[in-house]
């Protein structure tokens, strides 16, 4: 049997959604694990969908996995939860950041924001919620909202052998090295708190 475990992250264009696959893959390939790594960046520069899925294991043979083969799904934004749903085993865990972002369509009144995203996630998997942006805001700068994302994540990564503060510091530039610690560290911490609630 297969070792093998599949995560998708997913996110806005200029979210950050590729970092934390880097950190991801970083603090993975030095643990020993093989991993592969593939990115689908549909039009980043426009704040279009961007997701990318990380597969690791003794032996990996390929960089992609098809619907309902991902344990675990980090989403940056509610909508893409919803979007890349299908991904998910129903067993698996949605990481999902309590956020909305205007899409084009949106933004141009061409269609509604959809409402209830969160809520059907929950209904039909495990969910770890948060508002990463919010707690990002609360550092002082909104833009680690996706390492606090990682942070509500790292646990269920099922990889404690991982010193993946250390990961995140030494992948991210060094004039951004102690925000992101902090910024890793409140994710992880407000995702303990929501697991014991």
């Amino acid at each position: 049997m297969s070792d093998t475990k599949n995560v998708i992250l997913a996110g806005v264009g200029g979210q950050g959604t590729i970092l934390i696959s880097k950190i991801m893959t970083n603090g993975l390939i030095r643990a020993g694990y093989d991993v592969k790594q593939s990115e689908i960046h549909g039009m980043a520069q426009r704040g279009g969908s961007v997701s990318t899925q990380v597969r690791w294991g003794s032996r990996v043979y390929g960089p992609v996995f098809g619907e309902g083969e991902a344990d675990i799904l980090i989403a940056l934004e509610r909508m893409e939860a919803v979007r890349y749903a299908p991904f998910l085993k129903p067993t698996g865990i949605a990481v999902i950041n309590d956020y909305a972002m205007d899409t084009l369509t949106t933004a141009s009144g061409l269609e509604e924001y959809p409402a209830g995203c969160v809520e059907a996630m929950q209904k039909e998997f495990a969910t770890i919620v948060l508002n990463a942006e919010e707690i990002a805001a609360e550092l002082g700068n909104p833009k680690c909202m996706n390492v606090v994302q990682f942070g509500a994540c790292c646990d269920v990564l099922g990889t404690p052998e991982i010193d993946w503060e250390e990961v995140v510091a030494e992948t991210v530039p060094e004039k951004f090295r102690e925000l992101n610690r902090k910024a890793f560290r409140a994710g992880r911490a407000a995702a303990k708190e929501k697991a014991q609630a």
